[in-house]
């Protein structure tokens, strides 16, 4: 059963996605991650969007450590179902509506996203089987959304390439954990 890990809301249980079309980031992968985004100061006051968000973890995660804003971004039924419980969950010990969920699919949902729409914080954990052209795609479109200093973390199978990044973005680092490889980016 996954967790929220730290922050407010630190030990509540998440809801899982039911079936196997989806792959949670496991506790210990979560906890590296948001180690490294605490010592990036990137966290606190922060608007964060969670692109194939699955249960929302990493989005609801950063809710508890901090963040302004969560928005997550789901297309699956089930899965955007699971994601608004368990932001009504964390939204209700925050005592504030500081996540919200959008039934969209990512592309959609970037597209209708106003020139004026910022994020400082952007988690893409796409389904393995998306391929690099279509990854590639989202990130140029998310490029035009980010505040200066933000971050973009995009999670991927160990055995898969490194993304092809816009020129609007730059890798500055990656780790692998086990299976699971994290790239992050910032605006070039």
């Amino acid at each position: 059963m996954s967790r929220i890990i730290a922050g407010v809301a630190g030990g509540n249980p998440l809801t899982s996605v039911p079936g196997t079309a989806t792959r949670p980031t496991t506790d210990r992968v979560k906890e590296a991650l948001f180690s490294r985004l605490e010592s990036l100061a990137v966290i606190d006051d922060a608007r964060v969007l969670d692109l194939y968000a699955g249960s929302g973890s990493l989005g609801i995660e950063s809710a508890s450590r901090g963040a302004r804003r969560v928005e997550l971004v789901e297309f699956d039924a089930r899965a955007s179902d699971v994601c608004q419980r368990n932001a009504d969950m964390v939204n209700q010990v925050l005592g504030s509506r500081t996540v919200s969920v959008h039934r969209s699919k990512v592309e959609s949902f970037l597209e209708r996203a106003g020139e004026d729409v910022l994020w400082d914080l952007v988690f893409l954990d796409p389904p393995y089987p998306l391929g690099e052209p279509a990854l590639s795609a989202v990130l140029e479109k998310l490029a035009s959304h980010l505040d200066e200093g933000a971050v973009v973390v995009v999670e991927r199978s160990s055995r898969s390439d490194e993304p092809a990044w816009p020129d609007a973005l730059e890798c500055f680092a990656g780790k692998k954990y086990g299976e699971t490889m994290l790239w992050f980016a910032e605006p070039a």
